[in-house]
């Protein structure tokens, strides 16, 4: 066998790597509940079944205690970067604004969410805090699992990554309709005030 890796080479290793990775993972029932459950509606529901049991052969299963932080506000998502989907548990989601000095919950999190996905994107700084609320059971896809994916397994890891962004774009309209109701809510509060609180002549 050692003969057959230095004639034939690197291809032919990750070849044999990529099938033991599958193999794996069909036999595992935590890896096709993940696989499940990454396809929910809360995370990538537009993978198919094969889809999402190919992307959950390039996670890893992690444990966390409770009052575990599995991610941190402000932390780089650089080269240590990955996005965590719940399997088993509850995630305490929360975050620091400029109004505001205390973290304050934004979220909350159970089987079938995602975490982290944008700091994967991008690899830029963690926008919240992710604490376990009780112990938890997540698959982690790290930066360089997501580029292993990629060069193995391009067209799963392209609608991977479409599901992704997808996923985002629909986050951030979600947070322009909230961003639009504040702005009525304060011009409401202004002339309300402005009502009672007659101009001085």
């Amino acid at each position: 066998m050692a003969l057959f890796d230095t004639l034939f080479g690197e291809r032919y290793t990750a070849a044999r790597l990529r099938k033991r990775r599958h193999q794996r993972v069909g036999v595992s029932t935590t890896a096709r509940r993940a696989a499940d459950l990454l396809r929910s509606t809360t995370a990538l529901i537009q993978l198919s079944p094969g889809e999402a049991l190919t992307v959950v052969a390039y996670m890893e299963l992690r444990r966390c205690a409770e009052g575990e932080a599995i991610i941190r506000q402000g932390h780089s998502g650089g080269e240590d970067g990955f996005m965590a989907l719940v399997i088993e548990g509850e995630v305490t989601v929360e975050a620091v604004t400029v109004s505001r000095t205390e973290p304050h919950t934004v979220n909350v999190l159970g089987p079938g969410h995602l975490m982290g996905e944008m700091s994967l994107m991008d690899g830029e700084a963690r926008s919240a805090t992710c604490t376990a609320s009780t112990e938890v059971r997540c698959a982690v896809l790290t930066r360089a699992s997501l580029q292993t994916l990629i060069a193995e397994e391009p067209t799963t890891a392209a609608k991977l990554l479409s599901a992704v962004a997808q996923r985002l774009s629909q986050r951030l309209r979600e947070n322009d309709t909230k961003l639009q109701l504040y702005g009525q809510l304060v011009l409401s509060m202004q002339q309300e005030i402005d009502r009672l609180i007659p101009e001085p002549r």
